[in-house]
């Protein structure tokens, strides 16, 4: 049972989560449309991120050998691919476009939850995502005026969905502070060689700094989600995710004066109004199983 006031500040702590993840983004946009390989900007978010969060993790020696799990490893290299895939499109697309198409994620993991999990979502829920998928097709445009970038956006958002779905098919069998740590790790190893092959630019203090923010906003804003997800379902907190699209829009105006056009901005809202009826039927679900 979620009361209003936990609610709030569930809300709440989703919805700074999610603007960290943007922070680190628009960090990670800055970088590689300023010459910066993709790989670089994601080995370092990796890398940066296990620094942090290793102490807090709590991995044990006897833990170690898990590293090495098939599905862990499976798991990890869906997020490394995911990220790698969404810092290079963020390269040449608009901040909040990215987002709008990597929001396809939830639609993938739908039904890789239904053809392998064996889910049978409500019909509420189905014509909900029906929703966001339309408003994702808005914001690519598939067939005219779409773009190498948001081909890549999109595949950040099904390396995402399919991510979902290892991580609840593990949810039971491993700690979530240890697959958190472990995709770090991985993630870290599995791009060292690509980012050993990159060409760096030469280090200063601006650049530095923006690789800083980037690896920070990612690591802080999944430590928070993770936070987040000890305390509800995840059927509560992914709907509230799509906050992330207010936090793109705006971010992606200020600082780079990235304005959606109409049909890209019809795209976000039914996106947002998918998330927020998402929020609503669950509510209204959690009302209806309460005692008496």
């Amino acid at each position: 049972m979620t009361h209003r006031p936990d609610l709030l500040r569930l809300i709440a702590t989703v919805f700074i989560a999610v603007t960290c993840v943007v922070v680190g983004d628009t960090a990670g946009k800055l970088l590689t449309g300023g010459g910066v390989d993709p790989f670089i900007v994601a080995w370092s978010r990796f890398f940066v991120g296990a620094l942090i969060l290793l102490p807090f993790s709590g991995l044990s020696r006897q833990e170690l050998p898990a590293l090495l799990n098939r599905r862990v490893l499976l798991r990890a290299a869906l997020i490394t691919c995911g990220i790698c895939c969404i810092l290079t499109a963020l390269r040449t697309e608009p901040i909040a476009n990215v987002f709008g198409a990597f929001f396809v994620g939830p639609v993938v993991s739908y039904i890789l939850a239904i053809l392998f999990l064996g889910e049978r979502p409500s019909a509420q829920r189905s014509l909900l995502l029906g929703l966001g998928f339309a408003g994702v097709m808005l914001v690519v445009k598939p067939g005219f005026g779409s773009s190498l970038g948001m081909g890549f956006a999109l595949a950040a958002g099904t390396f995402y969905g399919a991510y979902l779905v290892m991580t609840r098919t593990l949810a039971g069998a491993f700690r979530p502070r240890f697959l958190l740590i472990s995709q770090l790790l991985i993630g870290t190893i599995a791009l060292t060689p690509f980012g050993l092959q990159s060409d760096f630019p030469a280090p200063d203090a601006p650049l530095l700094l923006l690789l800083l923010v980037s690896a920070l906003g990612s690591a802080v804003g999944n430590y928070l989600l993770v936070m987040a997800s000890r305390k509800a379902e995840a059927s509560l907190i992914a709907p509230l995710v799509y906050s992330q699209l207010i936090s793109a829009t705006g971010i992606g105006i200020v600082v780079f004066g990235d304005w959606p056009d109409l049909v890209s901005l019809a795209g976000l809202v039914l996106i947002a109004v998918s998330g927020l009826g998402s929020l609503l039927v669950h509510q209204r679900a959690t009302v209806a199983a309460r005692p008496g």
